[in-house]
């Protein structure tokens, strides 16, 4: 594999023994034997680029901190909501965007240029996996990386929005106060007080990343995109993900109806662990470049 050599930063990454050579062998006959293989992967393959997750035990935000990701309903109603979550977003997004791919990501990239993978749905909105280079994939919740308007649908880069930011904010400072999943900072209701946030250049409407906030649903259109490339698959391999959100999980069951072979790499329990085929309890960069 044409994989980073850079040592992954496991500061978000729970505690796990390193890969059983058992459980590497089960996982190679799985893949080996997986004629078009559909992946979903969760924040647990981003935790080893510096992105935290929301649950891992120990190391996640909800067993860090008393914060919660802002409800989809909640920014949309209030302007005060919207600028709390800006303010948050433009302090943490330099870091954020600057995240690299790790090991994992690159390694799921060969498998598709090997044809091994078929389709690749990421619950993720970091966009690591097309950093990498993935293109059978569909960003299940969207990504952070694009904005757009809930009028006219106008769409922005959020990179582009960044230089609005500043250029609304000229002399607004603020230190964060530690980092959070999709490109979250923590700050205080005063440091929040002043930021001014910019309309849709177009019709002057609301503008929110191109995400599906906790509250939201996916749409059906992507949920139907999905279930045609899982029709097609042979076998399912979940990495990183505890499958707690429904809008993932819903194809883990399909698959299960389907009678498709599951395997699971995530550290700690998932929601498929009672009827997956395979279960593996070791870090995605450790484990997948085992895998020929």
């Amino acid at each position: 594999h044409s994989v980073s050599r850079t040592s992954p930063n496991l500061t978000f990454v729970p505690a796990c023994l390193p890969p059983d050579p058992v459980e590497v062998e089960e996982l190679q006959r799985f893949v080996s034997n997986s004629k078009r293989l559909f992946v979903m992967t969760g924040a647990g393959i981003s935790t080893e680029s510096g992105i935290p997750d929301y649950r891992s035990e120990g190391v996640g935000l909800y067993a860090r901190t008393d914060r919660r990701p802002v409800q989809h309903a909640e920014f949309v109603r209030s302007a005060s909501a919207r600028q709390r979550y800006w303010a948050r977003n433009f302090v943490g997004w330099p870091q954020f965007s600057s995240h690299q791919p790790n090991t994992a990501h690159l390694v799921l990239r060969d498998w598709e240029k090997l044809g091994k993978l078929h389709w690749l749905v990421t619950q993720n909105v970091d966009a690591l996996h097309t950093k990498a280079g993935s293109q059978r994939m569909t960003e299940l919740h969207g990504c952070t990386h694009r904005v757009f308007c809930l009028a006219c649908g106008d769409q922005i880069l959020r990179s582009e929005l960044q230089e609005h930011f500043k250029a609304l904010n000229p002399t607004w400072k603020a230190e964060a106060f530690g980092v959070a999943p999709d490109g979250d900072v923590f700050l205080t209701d005063d440091q929040v007080h002043n930021f001014q946030v910019p309309a849709c250049r177009k019709c002057g409407g609301i503008l929110k990343p191109d995400v599906t906030f906790f509250g939201d649903t996916v749409s059906q259109e992507k949920v139907g995109f999905v279930h045609q490339h899982l029709a097609e698959s042979g076998s399912m391999l979940v990495a990183g993900s505890s499958m707690q959100v429904y809008s993932g999980y819903r194809f883990a069951l399909a698959a299960r109806e389907k009678k498709l072979p599951i395997a699971v790499l995530n550290i700690g329990p998932t929601r498929l662990d009672h009827f997956a085929s395979l279960k593996l309890n070791s870090r995605c960069g450790e484990l997948l470049p085992l895998i020929v």
